[in-house]
């Protein structure tokens, strides 16, 4: 969808917009009085989002620099860049590090690390320019603990955690709000992409439990967002009430 060059409503955007937590944190920002960019590589996905919410559909592949200096000139022409949702990244494999697949690591590290490390420089300047920015950041509870088999996808998102938190740092006396949400199971696309399409073998993760949606952290990216500005929410880490840690459920 193309809209006005100059939207009312304040810019926030949002990537790995396509599906899962992404999709619904436009829908829900967009609701809340945002204008929602939606940044991802499916375009066909985006923009039948942005149809429906009155947002923008832009492309973008947060592993890819050119991509991301593309999408950031595009999103700075449309005005004033007030939020940054980095949803973007996942999890591949559960490889034990003994049999570690180097290029499920390199894809996590592009997509989760080096992908938030690129969009967020991209735009950080425009969000420091309109004097109440806000950068929320998904991390997982992955970011928090280790489990067995998730080297790859624990090690990941320790150092997008790790890069979130010393940003908070760095930005302090700037205009710029620093938030880390860390999701414990949510049922999206994550286990499909990370079994490589084995719907049954995803579909277990969330057997016998009643597990987070994604309306669920879109819902508490919101919160964290619409507080005042002089309130920063540091960190929230939520998990279904059948989850007590990465690989402790409740199973019925």
């Amino acid at each position: 969808m193309t809209s006005p060059t100059s939207p009312t409503r304040p810019i926030v955007v949002v990537t790995g917009a396509s599906s899962g937590i992404g999709a619904a944190t436009a829908r829900a920002l967009a609701a809340d009085g945002w204008h929602p960019v939606l940044g991802a590589r499916r375009l066909d996905r985006i923009r039948a989002i942005a149809d429906e919410v009155g947002g923008t559909a832009l492309p973008l592949d947060v592993t890819d620099g050119a991509s991301v200096d593309a999408f950031a000139q595009r999103v700075r022409d449309l005005g004033a860049v007030r939020g940054l949702v980095n949803n973007a990244g996942g999890a591949k494999g559960t490889e034990k590090v003994v049999d570690a697949d180097e290029e499920h690591w390199r894809w996590m590290w592009e997509s989760n690390v080096l992908g938030t490390v690129r969009v967020t420089k991209a735009l950080l300047p425009s969000l420091i320019a309109s004097g109440d920015g806000h950068i929320v950041t998904i991390t997982s509870i992955a970011g928090l603990e280790v489990y067995d088999g998730g080297s790859g996808y624990t090690a990941a998102k320790h150092a997008e955690g790790a890069l979130h938190r010393t940003l908070r740092g760095e930005l302090l006396g700037e205009p710029v709000r620093v938030t880390e949400i860390a999701p414990g199971a949510v049922e999206t696309e994550f286990a499909l992409v990370r079994f490589d399409g084995d719907q049954e073998r995803a579909d277990k993760v969330y057997e016998g439990i009643t597990p987070l949606t994604a309306d669920d952290v879109a819902a508490t990216v919101a919160f964290a967002m619409s507080r005042p500005s002089h309130v920063n929410i540091d960190t929230l880490v939520l998990k279904p009430r059948d989850q007590a840690t990465g690989m402790r459920f409740n199973r019925r």
